[in-house]
């Protein structure tokens, strides 16, 4: 007698999937034989359908549109006027990237530091930068002279060596890098410290242990593993800058944005000068892009993905 609730099995009908078995439940259960049909998906593909659409009545708005004014676009588009603006642009984030990462790795191993004082200073410098918007930021600094006529250099609190006109040492151009710089290294030093934090504390209690100097640690170890963290979120932040360039044009520098103004201030051609404006940040943004892949994939060599 069975001892469990599963029926006998008819010894005529076989095993399942035997010979038997295929008889019994007639012809077509030969699974070989079966025809794969895929899975319909009717919305996915009116959606596709509505999409193409409207991005090809866009693509022919672009076209046939007269109020782009192709024509006037591509007048202005090499312009030397605009050329110099896109240098002077250039200019601007490469200093405000140099000055503010530099400035932000400092701030940064402040903030990792054992010492609460630099913890506390590198803290507070984070906190107030990243609080005050940066037209705000960019007219104090402009307006510099107003607070301090002259600027010294000395013993502290004491009598000063070198006295420097304010007035003639900040100017414009030099107020707004300042400004980028100081702007963009509260944000990069919090970058910095997540790629640092990111790297595992046994590696550096391993190398502790076998005696390896801090200074090695952190250029061997340290900076070459947190690059693949740091990395994406620099790229987007000097990206990000680069188009924060154009808020300058308050202090009338001419940047890309402020000389496309001037320019269609004059013609009247607003919309064509602000498709000069438009493909030129679209332009060297992807050419920034295309840097950042390379310099990851540099990084990321012997990573597992």
């Amino acid at each position: 007698m069975s001892l469990t609730s599963d029926p006998p099995i008819d010894p005529a009908a076989g095993t399942p999937g035997g010979p038997a078995a295929k008889n019994a439940a007639g012809p077509g259960t030969d699974y070989g034989e079966l025809t794969v049909v895929p899975a319909r998906h009717p919305w996915r593909w009116a959606a596709i359908a509505v999409t193409a659409v409207l991005v090809a009545q866009f693509i022919s708005g672009l076209v046939t549109n007269p109020g782009w004014e192709w024509d006037v676009f591509a007048q202005f588009f090499a312009a030397p006027v605009i050329l110099k603006a896109v240098w002077l642009t250039l200019q601007l984030t490469f200093y405000g990237t140099a000055l503010g990462f530099a400035l932000g790795i400092v701030l940064a191993f402040m903030r990792l530091s054992a010492s609460p004082f630099l913890r506390t200073v590198a803290y507070g410098y984070i906190w107030a930068f990243r609080s005050i918007p940066l037209i705000v930021q960019l007219l104090f600094w402009f307006n510099l002279a107003y607070l301090y006529k002259e600027l010294q250099f000395g013993i502290p609190f004491g009598p000063g060596f070198f006295t420097f006109d304010t007035l003639n040492l900040v100017g414009a151009v030099s107020a707004a890098v300042l400004g980028l710089a100081l702007h963009q290294a509260a944000y990069a030093a919090e970058i910095v410290r997540g790629g640092v934090l990111a790297v595992g504390s046994g590696q550096l209690e391993a190398a502790a242990a076998l005696g390896i100097p801090k200074l090695r640690q952190l250029r061997k170890i340290v900076l070459p593993q947190a690059m693949r963290s740091i990395l994406p979120n620099a790229a987007n932040e000097i990206i990000s800058l680069f188009k924060g360039t154009s808020i300058v044009s308050v202090m009338a520098i001419g940047e890309l944005f402020y000389q496309v103004q001037v320019v269609y201030g004059r013609s009247g051609r607003v919309v064509p000068l602000l498709m000069v404006a438009t493909a030129w940040y679209i332009l060297l943004t992807t050419a920034l892009s295309v840097i950042q892949y390379y310099v990851e994939r540099h990084y990321a060599k012997g990573a597992v993905r």
